[in-house]
């Protein structure tokens, strides 16, 4: 009787850690760049009943928390019209580095899909937090406004910009450089940072590796945004499973207090 309670107690503390997964994808149902997760399960230790017999005769003794693994997916698109708004058509993420009065020195790198960037007042590309958006040389990018009436940025990633001088376009970035992309090997080891950023671990790689769109295999959109990857007719689905495996699991519990409470009863 105690193990069934035992058993029922780590059943309802798992499916309370699989409502908080699930709240938390709802709550960012609309985050820019948020990735969904995911929580898994597995069985505790078993008590050996006997050892006799062909087959070994064991008890569970409940559940716990396998793995909470973030689904790196990609969201869907939203058109915004605006200039240094970007999303990744494909795999990988942009670096931005943490701000310093020094942008140029190199800082705390971080990876994110949310790419609603806008330029600073000194011309500084940044995210909305005011961390730089790095190139593929893992240098902050700066946009000169005495230099540039306007810039844009192609699908390549390289950043053109408009001459006050005469009106022609030319590239503002060195040649071959562009919007820097970092594709770890397992984004599913990235540790989440706050504020859509995530942290190299060494699950994930180890390191930051910043290079060009043209080496990720991918391309970059420019005025749109990339949403959350959160499907809302899923996680109300597996709500309904969690809420319906709490309520077993304390039925399990009170159930469990009932037999305990007869056995305690025989003795009147």
């Amino acid at each position: 009787m105690l193990r069934s309670m035992y058993a029922g107690v780590s059943g309802m503390k798992g499916f309370q850690t699989k409502l908080d997964v699930i709240g938390n994808n709802i709550a960012n149902v609309n985050t820019i760049g948020y990735k969904k997760s995911t929580i898994n399960f597995q069985d505790l230790l078993s008590q050996n009943m006997s050892s006799g017999g062909t087959n070994p005769m064991q008890v569970g003794l409940g559940s716990t928390t396998s793995a909470i693994n973030v689904i790196h997916t990609p969201g869907s698109a939203m058109n915004t019209g605006v200039g240094t708004d970007l999303t990744i058509m494909g795999d990988g993420f942009f670096v931005v580095q943490e701000p310093s009065d020094t942008p140029l020195v190199a800082g705390n790198q971080y990876l994110t899909r949310a790419g609603n960037f806008v330029v600073d007042e000194e011309g500084w590309l940044v995210n909305t937090q005011g961390y730089n958006v790095l190139d593929s040389t893992g240098v902050a990018i700066q946009i000169d406004a005495a230099t540039y009436d306007s810039f844009s940025i192609n699908r390549e990633g390289v950043l053109m910009g408009k001459l006050s001088a005469d009106g022609t376009e030319a590239e503002i970035l060195d040649p071959g450089v562009t919007i820097g992309i970092s594709s770890p090997p397992n984004p599913t080891g990235l540790s989440k940072f706050g504020g859509s950023l995530y942290e190299m671990t060494a699950a994930a790689g180890g390191a930051i590796n910043t290079g060009t769109v043209g080496a990720a295999n991918t391309s970059v959109a420019s005025g749109m945004l990339e949403m959350s990857n959160v499907d809302l007719t899923e996680e109300f689905t597996e709500m309904i499973i969690a809420q319906r495996g709490f309520q077993a699991n304390s039925r399990t519990i009170t159930t469990s207090d009932e037999i305990l409470q007869e056995v305690v009863n025989l003795k009147r």
